[in-house]
């Protein structure tokens, strides 16, 4: 797998922006990908130093529309510390 692969999307929410200022970031992640592809991706698409990856599977949650019942997707999601003294991510600079 290659970086953009394995990195999806970042997750931009109110408890995600209030981790910014503990160098923590979060993003969408492919649900095959482990915790050390999560950090080389990381390291590589950002150039950033990353210090650990917490990962967790988000469960779907079921949706319905008038009559019709369906469900979302499951999902998994990365929440990733960056050493102390390594510079930021430059797609959420703008969001703090």
């Amino acid at each position: 797998m290659i970086a953009q692969d394995i990195i999806i999307k970042p997750i931009i929410t109110e408890k995600s922006m209030d981790a910014l200022q503990q160098n923590k970031y979060t993003f969408k992640v492919a649900k095959d990908a482990n915790k050390i592809q999560i950090a080389k991706a990381v390291e590589e698409l950002f150039g950033v130093d990353v210090k650990s990856v917490n990962t967790m599977h988000v469960r779907g949650r079921q949706k319905r529309v008038g009559m019709s019942v369906g469900k979302t997707a499951s999902w998994k999601k990365a929440i990733v510390t960056l050493k102390e003294g390594s510079k930021t991510i430059e797609f959420f600079d703008g969001l703090i």
